[in-house]
């Protein structure tokens, strides 16, 4: 065992120069901000002015003056964020209403403070009111345009009182809200006691410089909405030195990853994969997940099943060769006659207890990394013993139930995604939990959250196509943790090919596999 731990030292160590996008927490976005105005001499102000300049250009791209809108703003400096974007906003030609927060009259921060004087002295007209003490909110309709500007990253605990109330009554009347940074009441990283209804709910979030880790979590997406990013010049050395342990996987991360083959290879240079896959009635899943495979350019394939797959196989799936699996309607063995570049196991093959037993058995005996998916994990549900035997490395692909079943029901997303953390921690394996924003999570705690994909792929046999694809990636070569990062990866594009051409509601996955090759050319270019 000891030569696999080496093993995972410099696997990891290899993979450290993987530079995607860096997903930083709060306390690291700030740091960031301290940089830039202590050691490139731009001060706070010019800061908010360039957050004010990307929020009013945002909005005047997207509405007219003429519709009705209210600023919100806080008391610190994501207030004065608001305040600037009202002046700039009047430029465009709107006449928002503003109401400045500042509860007993003494609460605003230096920042704040000075953008409301500066919008009083360039704007006299303006419909603009401090709040100090009680507050009898404006009448708000579903044809309002609301900027919320009362809490962004430097919100400490959950909105109470006055503010909670306001919330609630904006997040009732269902107006369009562009949220400044974050959406108020949320935060930035994690949000494990929030209360959606305590929150605000954005059409649009404007994050400052960087999305946060909040933005990938499925429980966050009706607070969040739509988002995107405002350059506001950060200092990039202080971005370039801080280590992030959250990373979006984007096309250029995966461009400098892929290798272009050369001229006189042949296909003994792109490994050989087996794949132990489907069980009567299940067979389909075998088939998508050898597409997958094949067309990923693994070298050689092979594929095994039950006996009553052997005609489906050789006819669906002809460039891949069939190994005979004992059992007649499904797996009774998995043992490779050989030594195969990289192995995968699990779509379609049930839990027959035979199956059960001969993955325990497989497991005991293996010392490399293998794929596991689908029905391999529910084996491992049913026996849970087995975790404490998969090799160091190996690489899960788990949809929420699945998840649920091997470690416990999770009350919410952001609760398996932080279970996934410490079961990739303690076992040394790698978590691809699937949705949205997949999220690949390194036996280290680093996470990487997957840009590509779309609705369309949320269809039967998906998965099954991205388990074939990571096989036919580790045969070829890639460590285990590339070769998750790209196989997804390729996985979205190739799903957003096939939506482009079928629809949201048409997509197969018989489509995402088919247009593999056509995703990896893509991302190639």
């Amino acid at each position: 065992m000891w030569i696999w731990r080496i093993f995972r030292k410099f696997a990891v160590e290899a993979y450290s120069d993987y530079q995607s996008m860096k997903l930083f927490t709060n306390e690291q976005i700030r740091a960031t901000e301290r940089h830039t105005i202590e050691t490139e001499g731009i001060p706070p102000g010019e800061i908010i002015e360039r957050v004010a300049e990307g929020v009013a250009d945002e909005i005047a791209a997207r509405w007219r003056p003429s519709k009705p809108t209210i600023v919100f703003a806080g008391p610190g400096n994501n207030g004065a964020d608001a305040l600037a974007t009202a002046r700039l906003l009047h430029d465009h030609g709107f006449r928002p209403a503003v109401y400045l927060f500042n509860i007993g009259g003494d609460k605003l921060s230096g920042e704040c403070a000075a953008v409301r004087d500066r919008l009083l002295e360039a704007v006299p007209d303006v419909d603009f009111h401090e709040v100090t003490s009680r507050f009898t909110p404006p009448d708000i309709t579903s044809s309002h345009l609301i900027v919320d500007g009362l809490f962004g990253a430097g919100l400490r605990e959950e909105l109470r009182g006055g503010f909670q109330s306001l919330v609630q009554y904006i997040n009732d009347e269902k107006p369009t809200v562009v949220s400044i940074d974050l959406p108020s009441g949320m935060f930035g990283d994690w949000n494990p006691r929030i209360v959606n209804r305590n929150t605000i709910h954005a059409t649009l979030t404007l994050a400052i410089q960087f999305p946060r880790l909040c933005f990938f979590i499925p429980d966050n997406a009706e607070l969040v909405g739509e988002w995107k990013t405002l350059d506001v010049g950060l200092s990039q050395q202080a971005i370039a030195s801080l280590p992030a342990e959250f990373c979006l996987v984007e096309k250029r991360d995966i461009h400098r990853r892929l290798r272009h083959r050369k001229e006189f290879a042949s296909k003994a240079d792109f490994g050989s994969a087996i794949l132990y896959a489907g069980s009567y009635g299940m067979m389909g899943a075998a088939v998508l997940s050898a597409k997958g495979a094949l067309r990923g350019g693994v070298g050689k394939l092979t594929v095994s099943s039950p006996k009553w797959g052997y005609q489906i196989l050789q006819t669906a799936v002809p460039e891949a060769m069939y190994r005979n699996n004992r059992g007649d309607a499904c797996l009774t063995e998995i043992h490779p006659e050989r030594d195969f570049s990289a192995i995968a196991i699990g779509p379609g093959i049930g839990t027959n207890e035979m199956t059960v037993k001969a993955l325990e058995d497989f497991l005991s005996s293996i010392d490399k990394p293998v794929i596991l998916d689908a029905d391999a994990l529910n084996c491992i549900a049913l026996r849970p013993a087995m975790l404490n035997n998969i090799p160091i490395l190996s690489v899960m692909t788990p949809h929420a139930g699945e998840f649920d079943r091997m470690f416990g029901p999770q009350p919410s997303s952001e609760a398996r995604l932080r279970k996934a953390i410490e079961m990739a921690k303690y076992y040394n394996i790698l978590i691809i939990l699937k949705g949205r924003y997949t999220a690949i999570v390194r036996p280290d705690g680093k996470i990487y959250f997957n840009s590509s994909g779309c609705p369309g792929m949320a269809t039967p046999g998906s998965g099954d196509v991205l388990t074939g694809l990571l096989l036919a990636m580790m045969a070829q070569g890639y460590p285990a943790e590339i070769a998750s990062i790209i196989a997804v990866y390729i996985h979205g594009v190739a799903g957003e090919m096939a939506q482009a051409e079928q629809g949201e509601y048409g997509v197969t996955a018989g489509d995402i596999a088919a247009n593999i090759g056509r995703a990896i050319r893509e991302t190639m270019k």
